[in-house]
């Protein structure tokens, strides 16, 4: 027999900074219902009992959007999270959200906690140097492992500016091969895991290319996997979101090969102790904001959930919040993914902020159905495209006020099948006016006269709720497959 060990890989993907207990859907009978789980006090819990069962054979793995995403994270840019995830014992990281302070500070931000942000696909413009390691290198029962890193490349391509000043990112598709020849050959690893956030679509692809990787750690899809996917002969596992979930990862690895292996998806549940001294932690930066987080807004008659690809309630309570406060015809925002769901009842100053951490100004426009419709078609092709690294994160434009009606199989440029605005058939050459929060929601090369207005999402959104409570923003079939 020849040299023969087992690893327990455990890995936590896109938390969002959800530093405690928070509501999570799921499905039961055909049903969505809502739970409370999570939170990082939990999280280090399994971690510490999972390792204490299993000396110096476990692996811990973040795949990134960590530092972002509640109101005290936002608000500290990440900083009270240090003295959390330096407790908590991970051995690398990768990155998305997290460069939303910009790339200097996330370097200076990383240097503070005991592991390494990986990401061999991150660059300065003007060296074209590294900005972070490209691996790491571990030791485990005698057992060299290497661990590669890749941050998502849509940080600079649909991003905010400000998230890759002074840097750019490629797929990691190039980079992987050498460094995978480096590990085996100059660094003698038996193993590779490649921790990635480009997203499952693309690392499935990126597998396909690419021989060499024995466990990919995927992330930012928010994808449940209850057991891993096997891609030619690499094992494929990711986590949910919000830290609701941690993906264990179980290898029996015999002369550099895998030869069995056993998954579980655990579910931090609130009957899970939390670990007292991260507790604490997290109960002081949370009691700062207490009065004012749980402060109630108003109530919903439905839930408010995000995790759709074509279109959601909480994004569509925003969306209605922009055009109250605007007056405009239509409204667009981001598809994004995170956000923990809000049951039917009270809407708290908390969840406003998980729906929109970053708060951001809400904007209108002046935009030609011509616009409209170009607009749609591109961010169908980066939402459906058949070449996944051309899908550039999210979901679906959120739109309201419109309807399309849409081929999926169809090629780039020719999926719409019809548009309106409002009840009328869109007009090419009519103007429409439009508010949006962000450059996701109407990208800089669509509309004229965009402007600012002087009040921000949050405030919108309140103010909203508060004269229309209880809120129905139900489905309407604003974006409709055919």
């Amino acid at each position: 027999m020849g040299n023969e060990f087992n690893l327990i890989v455990l890995q936590m993907n896109d938390s969002h900074g959800y530093l405690d207990l928070h509501n999570e859907y799921f499905w039961k009978n055909g049903k969505e219902i809502y739970k409370k789980v999570g939170g990082y006090g939990r999280i280090t819990s399994v971690f510490k009992q999972i390792k204490g069962e299993n000396r110096n054979s476990v692996i811990t793995l973040d795949n990134g959007d960590t530092i972002h995403g509640t109101y005290p994270v936002v608000k500290s840019k990440g900083e009270v999270m240090i003295p959390i995830l330096n407790r908590m014992d991970f051995d690398a990281w990768t990155a998305h959200w997290d460069f939303a302070y910009g790339p200097d500070y996330l370097v200076k931000f990383a240097r503070k906690l005991k592991y390494p942000l990986l990401a061999v696909n991150c660059y300065y413009k003007d060296s074209q140097d590294l900005v972070f390691a490209p691996y790491k290198v571990l030791e485990k029962n005698g057992i060299k492992i290497g661990i590669i890193g890749i941050a998502d490349t849509i940080v600079d391509k649909t991003m905010p500016d400000h998230f890759s000043k002074g840097i750019y990112l490629t797929i990691g598709n190039k980079e992987l091969p050498n460094y995978i020849q480096e590990l085996r050959k100059e660094r003698k690893v038996e193993l590779i895991i490649v921790l990635s956030h480009l997203g499952f679509p693309q690392e499935t692809k990126l597998i396909k290319e690419i021989d060499g990787i024995d466990v990919l750690i995927s992330g930012h899809t928010h994808n449940r996997l209850y057991k891993p996917v096997k891609v030619d002969n690499t094992l494929v596992i990711q986590s949910g979101c919000h830290g609701s979930f941690i993906g264990r990862l179980d290898l029996n690895v015999r002369d550099a090969k895998i030869i069995d292996y056993k998954h579980t998806l655990i579910v931090v549940d609130s009957s899970i102790p939390p670990d007292k001294e991260v507790q604490a932690i997290i109960d002081k930066i949370l009691e700062s904001d207490k009065k004012m987080l749980n402060s109630i807004v108003g109530e919903t008659k439905i839930g408010l959930a995000r995790d759709n690809v074509l279109e959601t309630t909480m994004d569509n309570l925003l969306l209605k919040a922009l055009i109250d406060i605007s007056g405009s015809e239509i409204a667009f925002s981001n598809g994004w993914r995170y956000g923990a769901p809000v049951p039917p009842g009270k809407i708290t100053k908390q969840d406003l902020w998980n729906i929109i951490p970053v708060n951001p100004p809400v904007s209108v426009c002046e935009i030609t159905g011509e616009e409209l419709w170009a607009m749609m078609e591109e961010n169908l092709e980066r939402t459906f495209s058949g070449n996944p690294y051309n899908q550039m994160g999210g979901y679906i434009k959120r739109c309201y006020g419109i309807n399309v009606y849409f081929k999926i199989e169809n090629a780039n440029g020719l999926r719409i099948q019809e548009f309106f605005v409002g009840d009328m058939k869109i007009d090419y050459n009519k103007s429409y006016t439009a508010s949006f929060v962000t450059t996701q929601g109407i990208p800089a090369k669509y509309g004229s006269n965009r402007r600012n207005l002087n009040v921000n999402a949050i405030e919108a959104l309140e103010k909203y709720i508060k004269k229309n409570t209880p809120v129905n923003p139900s489905l309407k079939g604003t974006i409709v497959p055919v």
